[in-house]
């Protein structure tokens, strides 16, 4: 038989829940605006500070469009370009594996193509074909630093994966470091910031487990 004290307890239960969620809900949406200021802060490294040369530079990979560099693509590969034509390095690491978008060569295998097509000597471009993710891009371009000998370099990727690259590059080991990013004027940004934060949470805690 219910006591007069049940409802008074349940409806005391219920209050508790409905704060805890509230106060997770507040938790998760102060993280995300957090993790997105981050994000769409990121200028690169150093910043303002004028660049210096490089080993070598490093762009990280995307989609191919029918086995050719996507639009955003050629914005990574164009800034790449124009910081190797300044002398910024001499060498370029072209990064990622063969995505599920359909195309019959690697990513990085169309970056290449791109790059020697622009009149980069087919020799100053290396190639990671076997990475299938931002942490992986890095970590497969480090071993390719070191079989080379080579210590610093510039990351190469848009604003808004900037600042995540930059945090990966650091974890695997690549210093000096510089990032240097490019806006983009095909990409929907706000979309892709959007799934950075998403991008980025995961990152931070597959890095404790590394």
């Amino acid at each position: 038989m219910e006591t007069a004290f049940e409802p008074v307890k349940r409806g005391k239960w219920k209050k508790r829940v409905l704060r805890l969620l509230a106060l997770g809900a507040a938790a998760l949406l102060l993280w995300c605006l957090t993790i997105y200021v981050i994000v769409v802060r990121f200028d690169g490294i150093p910043g303002e500070g004028k660049p210096t040369p490089s080993d070598v530079g490093i762009v990280l990979g995307a989609r191919l469009w029918n086995d050719e560099a996507s639009p955003g693509l050629k914005e990574r590969l164009d800034l790449a370009l124009e910081l190797y034509e300044e002398g910024a390095f001499a060498s370029i690491i072209v990064t990622g594996g063969l995505d599920g978008g359909g195309a019959t060569i690697t990513e990085a295998e169309g970056m290449r193509n791109y790059l020697t097509a622009k009149g980069v000597p087919e020799s100053a471009v290396l190639m990671d074909t076997l990475s299938r993710s931002t942490y992986e891009n890095l970590l497969f371009a480090k071993d390719i630093m070191e079989s080379n000998g080579w210590n610093s370099a510039f990351v190469i990727t848009h604003s808004y994966h900037g600042s995540r690259a930059a945090d990966i590059a650091r974890k695997v080991g690549i210093s000096p470091l510089q990032v240097s990013v490019t806006d983009s004027e095909v990409l929907n940004v706000p979309y892709h910031q959007a799934r950075e934060v998403l991008a980025y949470t995961k990152w931070l805690g597959t890095k404790l487990f590394l």
